[in-house]
């Protein structure tokens, strides 16, 4: 016979082997965990203060994603986002972004335009100020809201996977000379065409703005940041 099981008992495991993955994903995505790192299940569920088993679960997850490489009776270790890995992706995100920026410009909400315009007036409030630990979060909202914008559950999860992927290199660029300053109008842009309902003209600007993003990343040296 089978053993029932209890299905809230079933909830919460799962819930705490989320917990576990979203902490070790952010750790190896910040670059807390560097490049062949060994990730110890032990010392994790002490840090984390839970058993070997959610940590164990979600390594096993990690793998499937790429950021883990599980070697029998050895253990596992880190992928970390090498130079290449950021390049593909934002080549990736600047074709994505662009067909997000269409759809959102053929069918986004007033809700939504009402949001990313109170983005975009923090944007340029905090980038006079020079406050650029804000202007990183703002940058994710606005992000956040143009995926949400298109209307598409699939292009939205892919994006945002891809968003966090490079989070470590978004922020050091938010700090770039002028990259700031650059980076809100084109913010401004994106969001005037997507409002004024010019779908082409959305998809060539969020182009240009992921485009011209990857040229400040090599112009300072991408081994400057990872």
């Amino acid at each position: 016979m089978n053993e029932m099981h209890d299905p809230k008992e079933n909830r919460d495991r799962y819930s705490l082997r989320g917990r576990v993955y979203e902490s070790i994903r952010e750790d190896i995505l910040s670059g807390k965990y560097e490049q062949n790192t060994e990730l110890k299940e032990t010392a994790i569920g002490t840090e984390l203060g839970v058993s070997r088993t959610p940590v164990r679960e979600a390594l096993r997850q990690l793998e499937l994603e790429g950021l883990v490489t599980i070697i029998p009776n050895r253990g596992a270790y880190v992928n970390a986002i090498t130079a290449k890995d950021v390049k593909d992706i934002y080549n990736i995100r600047s074709t994505l972004e662009g067909l997000c920026a269409r759809w959102a410009a053929e069918q986004v909400t007033k809700e939504q335009l009402d949001s990313m315009e109170e983005i975009i007036c923090l944007t340029e409030y905090h980038t006079e100020k020079n406050n650029y630990e804000k202007l990183h979060e703002l940058d994710n909202l606005f992000h956040e809201q143009l995926y949400e914008a298109s209307n598409s559950r699939i292009l939205q999860h892919v994006l945002s996977d891809l968003h966090d992927y490079v989070k470590r290199v978004r922020k050091a660029t938010i700090a770039f000379q002028n990259r700031s300053v650059k980076s809100t109008q084109e913010h401004r842009a994106i969001f005037e065409a997507i409002r004024d309902k010019r779908p082409d003209l959305a998809e060539e600007l969020a182009r240009q703005h992921i485009s011209r993003a990857i040229e400040s990343i090599q112009m300072y040296g991408l081994d400057n940041i990872l």
